[in-house]
């Protein structure tokens, strides 16, 4: 599942290439997507409206229209965005098409079913439960050493689940809290509330240092307007981890072998030396 930057780097290549674009009709082809719509009535939600611009609220992808009401996209799994042209046929798993008055359309496809889409009015945007329960941007001031200080001792979970909680750290998945307990040198059996006060600064700063050395990673890629974030996320994203999926590996600061264990259905790999 994409994380904050690979989500980001979506948003930001959405907002290049569709913000500024006038919707002629919206078609949505599986009601399941967006279960708080009818299929007849998503068009008209939708249709005529000017896509403003588009942009990012901890894993949701927004668009801002003019006819004041926003677009929110979750891609779960697999969900992604394809521009495509008139004569290119729509991809299997297509589950809603924004087709533009020039003539252009943006699909979006989903393999495996779990994307979500949402029209909400703007103005109740931050009111909704979707972005209303997330806990403060990782970049933002309210994000600092002292929230997460509060929030950690309010938290009888392990560490691992309790930065996985989206309600708690934004933005956040698998990948990079694997990367950044590793980096803080915490295990992630310890309890929350039990992470020593002198580390939490440090855990902190692994937290935004490991997901703004991702987003400038995949920054850096060559977008593909016919498959957004391809390569990105999903199958073909790799990394250079510490941790994540090294299994059995040396650990690159002890040469320890990485472990696996599992945490709320989810795989979690530490180094057990490190992370004492």
């Amino acid at each position: 599942m994409p994380e904050l930057p690979e989500v980001e780097f979506v948003a930001r290549e959405l907002n290049r290439i569709v913000g500024g674009q006038k919707i002629a009709t919206a078609e949505l082809l599986r009601a399941r997507l967006a279960p708080d719509s009818q299929i007849p009535d998503f068009g008209g939600l939708l249709d005529r409206a000017k896509i403003n611009f588009v942009h990012r609220r901890g894993k949701n992808i927004l668009f801002d229209l003019d006819n004041r009401r926003t677009l929110l996209t979750h891609l779960r799994m697999s969900g992604r965005f394809m521009l495509l042209n008139g004569q290119a046929d729509d991809p299997k798993f297509t589950h809603a098409v924004l087709h533009f008055v020039d003539g252009s359309r943006l699909v979006f496809q989903d393999q495996r079913h779990f994307g979500l889409m949402k029209v909400i009015e703007t103005a109740r945007l931050d009111l909704d439960p979707s972005i209303a329960k997330l806990a403060p941007e990782p970049f933002s001031e309210d994000f600092g050493p002292e929230y997460l200080r509060e929030q950690l001792a309010r938290s009888g979970r392990s560490l691992k689940e309790f930065l996985l909680d989206q309600t708690k750290v934004c933005g956040l998945g698998n990948i990079y809290a694997s990367e950044a307990m590793f980096r803080a040198g915490i295990s992630p059996k310890r309890k929350a509330r039990n992470v020593p006060g002198v580390r939490i600064e440090r855990l902190h700063r692994c937290i935004v240092d490991v997901l703004a050395e991702a987003l400038a990673e995949v920054s850096g890629r060559t977008p593909n307007p016919a498959a957004i974030g391809e390569g990105v996320y999903g199958d073909g994203a790799s990394g250079d981890w510490r941790v994540y999926e090294r299994e059995g590996g040396p650990c690159r600061t002890c040469s320890a072998p990485i472990r696996r264990i599992k945490q709320g259905q989810r795989s979690t790999y530490y180094c057990p030396k490190c992370q004492r």
